[in-house]
C-alpha cells in the first residue's frame, strides 16, 4: 500500500465523515470526554504530587523530628506528647553523643495574639534554638536571623511570617525594627521570612519565630512547669554521607539511656522523618495513579463501544455504496481499509479535541482554585496514542463486517 492509496482512503474517509458531521461529532463525544478526563486526572494528580514532594522537601528529607511520646499511668495509656516532655539535657545528648548531626534544635510551639498599632491577629509562635534555620532553611526577605547570644539570654526579638506581614502591617512595608506586642510582652522585629505556603494542610506563613528561651520563660512555658528546661520538639538535620536509618536508631539509644527507659519498655518519645513519609506518600501516590488510569481507561472504553455502535449502523446504511464498489473492482481489503480509517480519523480528531478540552479545564482549574498542576509531554503523546488505539481496536469489527459483505447481495440490499 503506497503513499498515493493512503490518502485516497482518508479523502474518501474525510468525505463520509463530512456527510454526516452531526453523527460524526456525536460519536467522537465519548473520545473527547475520555480524552479530556486524562488529561484533566492527570495534570490534577501530577500536580498534587509535586506540591506534595516541594512541601516535604522544604521540610527536609535528612531531618529527624523527635517529640515526646505516649505513656501508661496507672492502666491508662496517655496520647502522643503525654510522656515527659524533652528538655535542654535530651538535646544536649544528642548533639554531642549522635554522630552526624549537622545542626539540632527545639522547637516549642504555641499559640498567640500578635498586636500592632489598632491591628491585632491570632497566630502561631514557635520559640527555636539559633541553629533552627540551619536545620530547615528558610530564607528572608528582609533583616536577619537571631543569633546564638540572644537565645541564650532569651532576648525579645522576632522573625515574622509572610501572612503575619500581610496582616498586620501594610503591603510593601520594612517591619524590621518595629516593636510588635505578642501575648502582652514588646519584641522587636529583626527579620522577616520568604513564603513557604501549605504545609500539612496549614499555612506555614502564619508563624511568628522567636528565641526559645523567651518563649519558653514568657510565652508558652506554663504548659511545661514539670520540665523547667523544656524545649517541646526536637529537629536535628543529619549531615551528608550518614545513614538516615542508622543515625535515627543511634537517636533513639540515646534518649532511651537519657530518660531512663528500661529494656523490654516501649519508648517514651517518637523519632520521625520525612524521607519515609516522602515514601509512603509516593507509594499513595502510586495507587492513586493506577486508579485514575483505570477510570480514564474506563471513559475511553465507553467511547470505544460508542463508535464502533455508530459505525455498524454505517455500515448497515452504507451497504449497497459497498456493494457498487466491489462490483467496480474495489476488494475487500480496500473496503476495510477505509472503514477503518474513517474510524481512526474520528478517535484522532475527538482525541485532539478533548486534549484542547482537557487542557483548558486544567488551565481554568489552576487559575480559579490555584492548584498546582502538572501536564507532561507523556501524558499528551498517551492520550493521543490511546485515542488512535481505541480507533483501531473498535474499528475493526465494523470495517471487517464491511469487507466481507458480499457484492451481489450488497447491491440487492433496500
Amino acid at each position: 500500500m503506497n503513499l498515493q492509496t493512503v490518502a485516497e482512503f482518508i479523502r474518501l474517509a474525510l468525505t463520509a465523515l463530512r456527510l454526516n458531521k452531526l453523527r460524526s461529532v456525536l460519536t467522537a463525544l465519548g473520545i473527547i470526554i475520555g480524552v479530556a478526563s486524562v488529561i484533566v486526572m492527570e495534570a490534577i494528580g501530577s500536580g498534587a504530587a509535586i506540591a506534595m514532594q516541594q512541601q516535604i522537601a522544604s521540610l527536609g528529607t535528612n531531618v529527624l523530628n523527635v517529640m515526646a511520646g505516649s505513656m501508661r499511668i496507672g492502666g491508662r495509656q496517655l496520647g502522643v506528647g503525654g510522656a515527659v516532655p524533652l528538655s535542654e539535657k535530651d538535646l544536649r545528648v544528642i548533639r554531642e553523643r549522635v554522630p552526624g548531626i549537622a545542626a539540632i534544635s527545639g522547637q516549642l510551639n504555641g499559640s498567640v495574639t500578635a498586636v500592632y498599632g489598632a491591628a491585632n491577629w491570632s497566630t502561631q509562635v514557635s520559640g527555636v534554638h539559633a541553629e533552627y534555620f540551619d536545620v530547615r532553611p528558610w530564607p528572608l526577605v528582609a533583616g536577619r536571623y537571631f543569633t546564638a547570644a540572644e537565645v541564650a539570654s532569651g532576648a525579645r526579638v522576632a522573625i515574622i511570617g509572610a501572612s503575619v506581614r500581610r496582616e498586620l502591617f501594610a503591603a510593601g512595608t520594612d517591619p524590621t525594627g518595629e516593636l510588635l506586642r505578642i501575648g502582652n510582652v514588646p519584641f522587636e522585629i529583626i527579620g522577616a521570612l520568604g513564603v513557604r505556603g501549605q504545609s500539612g494542610g496549614n499555612d506555614a506563613d502564619d508563624v511568628i519565630i522567636v528565641p526559645l528561651t523567651t518563649a519558653r520563660s514568657r510565652l508558652v512555658g506554663r504548659g511545661f512547669a514539670t520540665v523547667p528546661d523544656a524545649v517541646g520538639n526536637i529537629a536535628a538535620r543529619v549531615a551528608d554521607g550518614y545513614d538516615l536509618a542508622e543515625t535515627q536508631g543511634a537517636v533513639s539509644a540515646v534518649l532511651r539511656k537519657q530518660r531512663r527507659v528500661n529494656p523490654g519498655e516501649e519508648d517514651n518519645f517518637t523519632i520521625r522523618n520525612f524521607a519515609s513519609l516522602l515514601q509512603t506518600r509516593n507509594e499513595q501516590q502510586k495507587t492513586l495513579s493506577y486508579l485514575l488510569a483505570t477510570t480514564a481507561a474506563m471513559s475511553l472504553l465507553v467511547g470505544g463501544i460508542g463508535i464502533m455502535n455508530i459505525m455498524l449502523v454505517s455500515v448497515t446504511e452504507r451497504t449497497r455504496e459497498i456493494g457498487l464498489r466491489m462490483a467496480v473492482g474495489a476488494r475487500g481489503i480496500d473496503v476495510l481499509a477505509q472503514f477503518l480509517t474513517e474510524a481512526i480519523l474520528l478517535c484522532l480528531a475527538g482525541g485532539l479535541v478533548g486534549l484542547a478540552l482537557g487542557v483548558g479545564i486544567t488551565v481554568a482549574i489552576a487559575y480559579v482554585a490555584g492548584w498546582t498542576v502538572s501536564i507532561g509531554i507523556g501524558t499528551v503523546a498517551l492520550a493521543i496514542l490511546a485515542s488512535a488505539a481505541v480507533g483501531i481496536l473498535f474499528g475493526f469489527v465494523p470495517a471487517r463486517r464491511a469487507a466481507r459483505l458480499n457484492p451481489i447481495d450488497a447491491l440487492r440490499y433496500e
